[in-house]
């Protein structure tokens, strides 16, 4: 009897044992995202790496927009400069949160479409800098990575691998087709608060969502330029039916104080003083400016000017080519008529990533009688405000160093939400901006 041989392929085999080491390193890689949540990050704005600076996330080319974009149609752009000149390998994923920024319960394989992650592979160094950075960027969703769900999410930068992070950074994704909202901005109906605070009425036509218990399905948030600590989370609707939700409360869960215009300051040439600028040097190879000296203004008139409410636009008007901004080391001083013994002092804004940094705490100077501090600032135009915590407290005080005006041109973003019966994760479909100028 013929003994029968089976010839084999070993290319096949060699194909096979590919595919296999692909599905595991995928498997692999689902199981260690899905479990994102042992990692030492915070689903906020936040730095974690020495010499990451100048993080800004916005839509497109948009340079003063709110991170918030269109599903399937808008594209988001990150950047930020690296000072300490690493050799990294940086990469990102995407975390999605419910509507009040916690953990959602989905697995990243529920609404990432593509890889897990992608690598930021777009870079420059700096041209013609004294101080020299390296510049990161890169543009989401794209043929390597996308979302498949609205709602909240947090940009998750990191070093090779999650265990070394870089920074995270918020974001929210609209559905394609979002629900109108109309809103109202106007002065406090508490009549003790009528001149110094703000009221956010507004209305919700779902319009094709089916919202059958409102009540538990529609959460909203407002959020007071561009700022999170102080935004109202987890807003029900007050009034109304299913097919027009009304949210003008009388308890004062809409009441923001108003606030001060921000203070600005021209960093766009070194060549020099420009607006509000009133010194620059160069020490020790280094470039210094000075900001005029500001005033505690907490009972000062209201006072209008045209300002970027808070935010910060990058730009070299002396040499026009890119990543030509320099960095300089920026000196603030605040002088008070009144002590801050009970608290501390930051510059606040987005220069300060909306954050209380520790560099951005002010210090008293006794032979001058005033406070100061010093940030190191890349150029271009900014806007910033003094702010006051209280110790042995994390609340952020904006009136207390600048007063407060009702009049206060403050942008405000409504962020509506819906679970759907049957699902387990927050839709983003609506959001609207608005101001109190919008009633001028």
């Amino acid at each position: 009897m013929k003994k029968i041989i089976f010839a084999t392929d070993s290319n096949f085999f060699v194909f096979m044992r590919r595919i296999s080491l692909f599905f595991l390193l995928a498997v692999c890689s689902i199981v260690a995202f899905g479990q994102m949540e042992l990692y030492d990050i915070q689903l906020d704005n936040k730095i974690y790496a020495d010499g990451i600076s100048s993080v800004q996330l916005t839509v497109g080319t948009e340079k003063l927009s709110s991170p918030v974009g269109s599903l399937d149609t808008d594209t988001f752009h990150i950047a930020f400069d690296d000072l300490e000149l690493e050799n990294r390998h940086l990469k990102y994923t995407f975390i999605h949160c419910t509507h009040d920024w916690k953990w959602s319960q989905m697995n990243p394989i529920e609404y990432i479409e593509g890889f897990m992650e992608d690598d930021i592979t777009t870079y420059d160094h700096s041209f013609n800098t004294i101080e020299p950075y390296i510049h990161y960027q890169a543009y989401f969703p794209n043929e390597n990575i996308s979302f498949t769900k609205s709602g909240n999410y947090v940009l998750f930068v990191y070093d090779d691998t999650p265990d070394n992070p870089i920074l995270t950074h918020r974001f929210m994704v609209l559905e394609p087709v979002p629900a109108k909202i109309a809103c109202n901005v106007h002065s406090a109906i508490d009549v003790n608060k009528k001149y110094t605070h703000q009221d956010i009425d507004f209305l919700v036509f779902p319009g094709a969502y089916r919202v059958r218990n409102p009540q538990r399905t529609i959460h909203a948030t407002i959020q007071q330029n561009d700022r999170w600590d102080n935004a109202k989370y987890g807003l029900t609707y007050y009034s109304g039916d299913v097919e027009e939700l009304h949210f003008d409360y009388t308890d004062g869960r809409n009441t923001f104080p108003g606030g001060a215009e921000f203070r600005t300051f021209d960093l766009t040439t070194l060549r020099s003083n420009a607006d509000h600028i009133v010194g620059i040097s160069y020490v020790n190879r280094h470039t210094h400016a000075y900001v005029l000296q500001d005033e505690a203004r907490p009972f000062a008139a209201y006072e209008s000017r045209g300002n970027m409410n808070g935010k910060c636009l990058y730009y070299n008007r002396d040499l026009r080519n890119d990543f030509s901004e320099d960095y300089v080391f920026t000196h603030f001083t605040l002088k008070s008529s009144f002590p801050f013994t009970e608290g501390d002092v930051y510059v606040f804004g987005e220069l300060t990533d909306w954050q209380l940094q520790e560099d951005a705490k002010l210090r008293y100077n006794k032979e001058f009688d005033f406070w100061e501090t010093e940030l190191f600032l890349k150029q271009g135009v900014y806007n910033y405000q003094y702010v006051y915590v209280p110790h042995g407290s994390d609340v952020i005080d904006a009136t207390y160093i600048e007063g407060s005006h009702f009049q206060t041109n403050n942008i405000y973003n409504i962020y509506v939400y819906f679970q759907e019966e049957g699902t387990s994760y927050d839709r983003l479909i609506g959001f609207q901006s608005c101001s109190i100028a919008d009633r001028r």
